[in-house]
């Protein structure tokens, strides 16, 4: 009897081991804290463990594992097995997807800046640059327009904008440089100091940045209607740790890709409700910049960075025509389908 309560007890803890070491647990690596930008990211986790019961559960980490610079660079040493990263923080590192930085390229919404990332990201050019760092592209982080936050007087003319210091990064930076401003890609989480020390006299971010990282805080005024463009930022998976998946749970992160991309939209149109009155509160002024000196800045910086763009993506071997021209097709469908 004892020798088959001993032996009922070692299967019984056997069968334990078993099923906890079948158990599948990924780190995510973002920064900064839980907001719009990483709504996604949070919805994935609760949707993947949600269709495994609780075996495959994905951990998310604000700046515990990785700065956000480095955030692509773990993913290729397998450090952890999802990131989120931004272009314009490395991009030698991810050249193909910088096609959707450059300035002016028409975006108006949130639904439309998914379609053109969904289709940039399908291409095999984008593909094939991320597996040089054992990463794949799993979903976009759709982010509105950028706007400026600055000090003192308001800058309303291109004219204002000559010798401004402003946090930009990537195509922004470049748009922002060629009306004769002094751009710096200081990071998300380094901007507020950069503020607050007069190191930069503006911020650029969408509306949720200015919120989580403070820069609404130190702002006198607001740019509503300048538009210049915006940052890509992609959530990566490391291929290895996706191939080792099971079926099961290969098809549930998948398949909850677009839900979770839904919910972000959702979310983050309640925050544009409020903006207004968030500003209102932080006696922030609102300032709409004229039709002719937007026009004036497309035109300062839209082409040329565009040309540039094209020539040096085909000068290193990449297909930047046609992923230029992809951007552009796949957003005449997407307004016409009415989005």
């Amino acid at each position: 009897m004892k020798h088959l309560l001993k032996t009922t007890v070692a299967a019984a803890l056997a069968f334990a081991f078993v099923g906890e070491a079948a158990a599948t647990e990924w780190n995510v690596s973002v920064w900064g804290k839980r907001r719009a930008f990483t709504e996604h990211v949070e919805k994935l986790a609760e949707l993947v463990s949600a269709k495994t019961d609780g075996e495959f559960t994905i951990s998310v980490s604000y700046g515990g594992l990785s700065k956000n610079t480095e955030n692509l660079d773990g993913i290729s040493i397998g450090a952890f097995e999802m990131a989120q990263f931004c272009a314009g923080y490395h991009a030698d590192k991810n050249r193909v997807v910088t096609v959707l930085e450059l300035p002016f390229l028409g975006v108006e919404n949130l639904e439309q800046e998914r379609a053109v990332s969904k289709a940039i990201y399908s291409h095999p050019a984008a593909a094939d640059e991320m597996a040089q760092w054992n990463a794949k592209l799993l979903m976009t982080s759709p982010m509105p327009q950028y706007n400026l936050v600055g000090t003192g007087d308001p800058r309303e003319t291109l004219a204002d904008f000559d010798g401004m210091r402003v946090r930009a990064t990537g195509g922004l930076g470049r748009a922002f440089e060629a009306v004769g401003a002094v751009p710096t890609s200081v990071t998300a989480t380094e901007a507020y100091q950069a503020m607050e020390s007069g190191v930069v006299d503006t911020v650029a971010f969408a509306q949720h940045a200015h919120l989580s990282f403070g820069t609404i805080n130190q702002a006198d005024w607001w740019t509503a209607n300048l538009n210049p463009g915006t940052v890509n930022c992609p959530v990566v998976v490391n291929i290895d740790a996706y191939e080792s998946l099971s079926d099961e749970e290969r098809e549930a992160l998948d398949s909850s890709v677009e839900e979770s991309l839904d919910h972000y939209l959702s979310n983050y149109a309640e925050l544009l409700t409020r903006w207004d009155t968030v500003l209102e509160e932080k006696g922030v002024q609102k300032l709409e910049i004229s039709s002719e000196v937007i026009e004036e800045f497309r035109e300062a910086a839209a082409a040329p960075a565009r040309d540039a763009w094209i020539e040096s993506m085909e000068s290193q071997g990449l297909p930047g025509q046609e992923l230029y021209d992809l951007v552009v097709t796949t957003l005449a469908e997407t307004k016409a389908a009415g989005n």
